[in-house]
């Protein structure tokens, strides 16, 4: 009967081999029951004391396999106690390293492994590094009734004393190294959802198909969580349980499995749909079904309507079509813009009126000849044209203004912007391109111009290339590709040429206005 009763409640072996997630982690010593002592079981009343009972002259002894080491008298210590030279001393109790049983894991079973240990962080520092992990340590501290154990659930979870971590619908489950050998057991429960959830939050990850995307991903978008389906847990919905004699709601240890659970939420969202109560696989499966559904639905929706026949031979039929309606006549000149107020901080209403212009005069000149005539220029052609086109000489800040804005705008200076207007009002694109492009003209009209101008009682001009330069240095012709001849005028002495006069086919022609033969 002694030999029944150590064998009924002997404590179970750490080789034992687990049933279940809870069955799998050892029992905790302030919830096991104790080994009764059978040495103290009292006695019936009339019972006879076997211990002291003489033996008789000629019996024999007892075969030693009958003897049970519990029956055997043992000699008295020095003070008293029964003294047991020969029993062995009681071993410590072996904690193994996990607990984890990755092989028994399945679709709606996932074990993972603990976390590492790490540094000491600042209490204001986040525990988790999504925005869905955070909501679930929000929940967790919002539903906590005391902060200081959830500091020192923090500094567990910090340092690692949180093993293997196995999540099922609606449990999370790990054991939990405290201030005893043995570690706790630790469980935090969380309600699965109902399927009239789980269908509307199908059809809405369905709808986009970035919320598919973003879970293939390992993310979980807001618009997801919000669509009226209860997947983050709020103050109050985590049900901790621990096997520790604190009694506080949470305590350290299941604080800090909560915090690592906020971990595995941002690796993995999927372990959220997994405490709800739905797997991986199965929730991917369902979101392909919903999708090649709806795809299907919505090319049979947008396929053409059947129309009704129309014979060959009507078909292809000659048919005199109606001559098209003759176009409208053109405007005999272009409008003139409204007036754009000025406004402080504003742009220039005088040069939005003259963008504004120019672009009618364009219009005009597309619709009455089928030519733009400016739509060939360069930018640095174009920023002269619009700096002719504006009246005065750069006199006023206004103009000065227009002036360093197109000549940035071209790379280049206010004065080179300045010199190529007062060209292009010489002789538009031509007279810039007498500015800016010397060439070698072929022999006659160039050659013939110095006798002309010898006959005019100048006196010989140098030439080189188009360019034909006055002895004293102030005075120049040049040859435009047109057949024209441009004047030009600087400082004598000095290679600052600006266009002066009015184009002319005589060079002597060209030099007309500058001045006299003797000022010559």
């Amino acid at each position: 009967m002694r030999q029944f009763l150590n064998s009924a409640f002997r404590m179970p072996s750490w080789t034992d081999g687990p049933d279940t997630p809870e069955a799998s982690m050892p029992p905790e010593t302030a919830d096991s029951p104790e080994t009764p002592d059978t040495s103290k079981t009292p006695k019936a009343p009339n019972a006879p004391d076997t211990s002291k009972t003489p033996k008789a002259p000629n019996t024999p002894d007892t075969p030693k396999t009958l003897k049970s080491p519990e029956t055997t008298p043992e000699p008295e210590r020095s003070g008293g106690a029964p003294a047991r030279p020969n029993a062995p001393a009681t071993a410590p109790p072996q904690v193994p390293a996990t607990m984890a049983t990755p092989h028994r894991d399945s679709e709606l079973r996932r074990t993972f492994p603990p976390f590492p240990a790490r540094g000491v962080r600042t209490e204001d520092a986040a525990f988790a590094g999504t925005w869905w992990g955070n909501a679930w340590t929000d929940a967790l501290e919002r539903g906590a009734l005391d902060v200081k154990r959830l500091a020192r659930g923090r500094v567990y979870a910090d340092g690692g004393n949180v093993d293997a971590i196995t999540v099922t619908p609606g449990l999370v489950l790990a054991y939990v190294r405290g201030s005893r050998p043995r570690p706790y057991r630790v469980q935090v429960r969380l309600r699965t959802l109902e399927d009239d959830d789980w269908e509307r939050f199908l059809d809405a990850a369905a709808d986009r198909p970035g919320h598919i995307a973003a879970l293939l991903d390992k993310e979980l978008p807001e618009s997801l969580a919000d669509c009226g389906v209860p997947l983050l847990p709020g103050p109050g919905d985590l049900a901790p349980r621990c096997s520790c004699p604190d009694s506080g709601h949470p305590c350290k240890h299941a604080a800090a499995l909560c915090y690592q659970t906020a971990r595995l939420l941002d690796a993995d969202p999927f372990v959220l749909l997994l405490l709800r109560g739905r797997g991986e696989r199965e929730l991917l499966d369902a979101l392909s079904r919903r999708s090649a559904a709806r795809a299907a639905r919505a090319a049979q929706e947008g396929a053409p309507r059947s129309l009704p026949g129309v014979r060959a031979a009507d078909a292809l039929a000659p048919r005199r079509l109606p001559p098209p309606p003759q176009p409208l006549p053109a405007p005999p000149h272009p409008e003139q813009p409204p007036v754009y107020p000025a406004a402080p901080g504003g742009p220039d209403p005088f040069a939005l009126d003259q963008l504004a212009t120019d672009a009618a005069a364009r219009a005009h000149a597309l619709l009455t000849t089928g030519h733009d005539p400016v739509g060939g220029l360069t930018l640095w052609q174009d920023a002269v044209r619009l700096a002719a086109a504006r009246p005065g000489s750069g006199l006023t800040a206004a103009t000065r203004a227009l002036y360093a804005t197109l000549a940035a705008a071209a790379g280049r200076t206010p004065a080179d912007l300045a010199r190529a207007v007062a060209a292009w009002r010489q002789g538009g694109p031509e007279g810039l391109a007498v500015l800016e492009d010397p060439w070698d003209p072929p022999a006659g009209r160039f050659d013939r111009a110095r006798p002309l101008l010898l006959a005019a009682d100048l006196p010989a001009f140098r030439p080189w290339r188009n360019h034909l330069t006055h002895p004293r240095g102030h005075v120049q012709l040049r040859l435009g590709r047109d057949g024209l001849w441009y004047a030009y005028e600087s400082e004598p002495g000095q290679d600052d040429w600006w266009p002066r006069g009015t184009p002319d086919p005589d060079p002597v022609g060209a030099l007309t206005g500058l001045g006299t033969p003797d000022d010559l």
